[in-house]
């Protein structure tokens, strides 16, 4: 029975880990402690310790309770592409890249999230160079990354 016990402990801490290795994580909290619900809004806004809900082993923020509530009850919808790390690297680089949480792009009811930094606004690249087309090569990448991250 012991060995039984270590091996389910085991078992779900490696699910854990690589979980958590496949979701950009940044100051703790996954998307940087933004609401992910108000993304769907048209806002990026800063989620509150008041309101933190732990979704598969992830932590996460959220500026309301209205907003706690809708991503509890239907959390896929809300959950960020590509772990949440900036689809436009994930499409040029298949690299998991760190974001600015408040550029994002809320398209066929999905959420992506760019990185923006020292005159790196990758957001106006991907607007640029073809959503359409890269949502494509990110998705290929987004793949190979998890498959990578499996082993």
């Amino acid at each position: 029975m012991k060995s039984i016990c270590i091996y389910i402990l085991f078992f779900t801490s490696c699910l854990v880990k690589a979980q958590s290795e496949n979701i950009n994580i940044q100051n703790s909290f996954g998307a940087a402690g933004y609401d992910l619900v108000s993304y769907f809004e048209g806002k990026a806004s800063k989620g509150s310790d008041k309101y933190l809900y732990t979704y598969e082993g992830i932590d996460f923020r959220f500026s309301s309770n209205v907003n706690l509530d809708k991503f509890k009850n239907n959390s896929s919808k809300y959950l960020p592409q590509y772990g949440g790390w900036c689809a436009y690297a994930m499409a040029t680089t298949g690299k998991k890249v760190t974001i600015n949480p408040k550029r994002f792009e809320v398209r066929d009811a999905k959420l992506f999230l760019f990185y923006d930094a020292y005159f790196n606004n990758t957001y106006e690249e991907w607007i640029e160079e073809g959503p359409e087309k890269l949502k494509i090569k990110a998705d290929k990448n987004w793949i190979e990354v998890l498959k990578r991250n499996s082993r």
